[in-house]
């Protein structure tokens, strides 16, 4: 039981470091798109015609600004995916009635 307890703690962790970097992500690149429209705003340009402009550039641009937070949010949600499908193997098998260690 001490065990399943540990991991439990080191998976909450994890969920939150990848929640957190989720969390950052998005608001990197709403951002990004923010900063960009608000420049053409500032030039003259339409609020509406920016916010379109904002979202065709700065959108892929973010992929290559925030690359390191983007691997980071991948590598997590990766992990947390194979983590659910071990935990879900380890289900059925305590279903089926095969002993697991």
């Amino acid at each position: 039981m001490g065990v399943s307890d540990t991991s439990s703690s080191k998976a909450t962790t994890s969920k939150a470091e990848l929640t957190r970097d989720i969390a950052l992500y998005t608001v990197a690149r709403f951002g990004t798109v923010a900063a960009v429209a608000a420049l053409l705003v500032l030039v003259n340009v339409p609020l509406l015609v920016a916010l379109l402009v904002a979202l065709v550039v700065a959108l892929p641009a973010s992929l290559v600004i925030f690359k390191g937070l983007r691997v980071r949010v991948a590598t997590g949600l990766a992990e947390a995916g194979e983590r659910r499908r071990a935990e879900r193997a380890a289900f059925r098998a305590e279903l089926r009635g095969e002993a697991g260690t």
